[in-house]
């Protein structure tokens, strides 16, 4: 059949959804390791740039998802007057569990830049789902990232 084939344009749209090489950008963000294995990091539109520099929110999100008494986390860039962005990290315990802010925070030492710790951690008692069942961090940025 010869090369693949990804969509032109969208449904009625006026333009098209590939570059001129062929190219249809998903806003994955992605890593290829040695092996050639390709893993899905994040999203560009999730990125924060703060300082002039990006941060992942997706590598947080990794860190802090995996200690214990953690349900589900979220990292959404807030509006800083000296760094443009800062990141805060949002953090739905598992039910009954009390989780220490610091302790949150430490975890990140080590394992992330420190620069890309967030200046503050906010728990919730539920995670606004949207209707894919992902983290809805469209409704988290318009509740928390205001200043």
């Amino acid at each position: 059949m010869g090369a693949g084939h990804v969509v032109q344009r969208y449904f009625k749209a006026d333009k098209n959804v590939v570059d001129d090489e062929g190219y249809f950008d998903t806003g994955d963000l992605a890593i290829i390791d040695d092996d050639g294995n390709l893993t899905i990091t994040g999203r560009s539109k999730d990125l924060i740039k703060s300082g002039g520099e990006w941060i992942n929110p997706g590598e947080i999100e990794n860190v802090i998802g995996q200690l214990p008494g953690v349900g589900q986390v979220a990292v959404i860039g807030r509006a800083d007057a000296k760094w443009g962005e800062r990141p805060i990290l949002i953090v739905e315990p598992q039910a009954s569990q009390t989780l220490d802010d610091k302790a949150l925070l430490d975890a990140l030492r080590g394992n992330v830049a420190d620069w890309w710790i967030p200046d503050q951690v906010i728990q919730i008692a539920h995670m606004p789902l949207a209707a894919t069942g992902k983290i809805d961090k469209n409704r988290l940025r318009a509740e928390y990232a205001r200043a």
